[in-house]
């Protein structure tokens, strides 16, 4: 029973991530938007053209924030491509071994 209880716990807490990244992608593309759209009206009803408002500056904001973006994804559908659960299989049996030589130097 108590684990089942767990299972829910944990299925409540995968869903709770999932829904804040997806707020946090409808933000993203609301919030840059409206700066973006702001940015780009602003600059052409000072004269500029066009083309000449569609510069870094303007896309900044998407490029940074996407960056955070990006990485809040890959928690919340645990994509770690550096630490790996093997690569944690390895540390932990690479510190298991040292710590078993660290005891064998006292038996002795």
């Amino acid at each position: 029973m108590e684990r089942d209880q767990n299972k829910l716990e944990r299925a409540k807490e995968r869903l709770k991530e999932l829904k804040d990244f997806y707020w946090h992608l409808a933000f993203y593309i609301g919030v840059n938007s409206f700066i973006s759209i702001s940015t780009i009206i602003g600059r052409m009803d000072n004269g500029a053209d066009f083309l000449d408002v569609l510069d870094f500056g303007t896309f900044a904001v998407w490029i940074f924030w996407g960056i955070g973006l990006f990485f809040h994804g890959m928690k919340v559908f645990s994509y770690n491509p550096i630490f790996s659960k093997e690569w944690e299989a390895r540390q932990i049996q690479k510190y298991m071994e040292k710590d078993r030589k660290e005891a064998e130097k006292f038996r002795q």
